[in-house]
């Protein structure tokens, strides 16, 4: 049997922002430093363990007790980038959409409803505490949400098909794009949209992440990660990916009014992501 920490656990996207070090006040800013010189930090497959190891308890634990302490950290032109897990405000804030996503009876057999209420009681107190705390990572799972890819182009898409032996190098496929450029793309976007669609889950997704950004330093940078998605789409498939060209293409053809090549690029997006959607719906 493979040890617990080299178990894949996989299906699941993320949205990040890194912001410099010099955002962040005293006394944390000491303790991404010293963090960031340490040569083991964990990756986001070990907070995912984390987070999945907590339900295993009898009665689960819906929320960590306390805080992490762990970020993913990152360098680029000589300045120091720090993405802060936050693992509990993430949690209070999943917690709250897992109404909407999974039917009562299979929501009481995962988490009971004294669980959920007491997280909920816990999540109001501290939020009184904390009113203007914001979770620097967005998590999807089974798909990337469409309006992520507005925020990225082809030209800054990272693939790495990884080792693919076991035990090796997973794949890779992540964009990474500065924050300015992100903020500028979302705004652009939204105004096509707008002016040519009703409105809708896309252009109201949109909205929601440049609401988002807007709550970061202006320096920052965003992180768009297949995570472990990769470990879900076939590796020819996986190569072949470029998503965000295609919601470009579509918003493009939008923009000049060409509703056949706008629904061709939606058309290569919905096909892409069919085989993620069976196997979610067979899961």
């Amino acid at each position: 049997m493979p040890k617990v920490s080299a178990v894949i656990v996989p299906y699941a996207s993320y949205l990040r922002v890194y912001e410099p070090l010099a955002a962040f006040p005293e006394p944390e800013r000491s303790h991404w430093a010293r963090y960031a010189r340490r040569p083991d930090r964990p990756s986001y497959q070990d907070e995912l363990r984390r987070s999945l190891a907590d339900l295993l308890p009898t009665p689960p634990v819906a929320v960590p007790v306390q805080e992490s302490a762990d970020a993913f950290v990152t360098e680029a032109g000589g300045v120091l980038y720090v993405c802060p897990w936050r693992t509990r405000l993430r949690g209070w804030q999943a917690l709250g959409a897992l109404g909407e996503e999974l039917p009562v009876p299979v929501l009481d057999a995962v988490l009971p409803p004294l669980v959920r209420h007491q997280a909920a009681q816990d999540y109001e107190r501290w939020l009184s505490r904390n009113p203007d705390a914001r979770p620097w990572i967005r998590t999807a799972t089974w798909e990337v949400p469409l309006d992520w890819f507005v925020l990225v182009t082809d030209e800054e898409r990272e693939y790495d098909k990884g080792s693919g032996a076991d035990g090796g190098a997973a794949p890779v496929l992540r964009y990474r794009t500065p924050m300015v450029q992100a903020r500028r793309r979302v705004a652009r976007g939204l105004r096509t949209l707008r002016e040519s669609l009703d409105e809708g889950p896309l252009i109201d997704g949109l909205t929601d992440v440049g609401r988002w950004l807007e709550e970061f330093h202006p320096r920052s940078l965003v992180e768009l990660d297949y995570g472990g998605l990769v470990h879900v789409l076939p590796a020819g498939d996986l190569a072949g990916d470029h998503s965000a060209a295609d919601v470009a293409a579509g918003i493009e053809a939008l923009r000049e009014g060409d509703g056949e090549a706008a629904g061709e690029a939606y058309g290569r997006l919905m096909e892409r992501w069919r085989a993620v959607r069976d196997r979610r719906s067979a899961n």
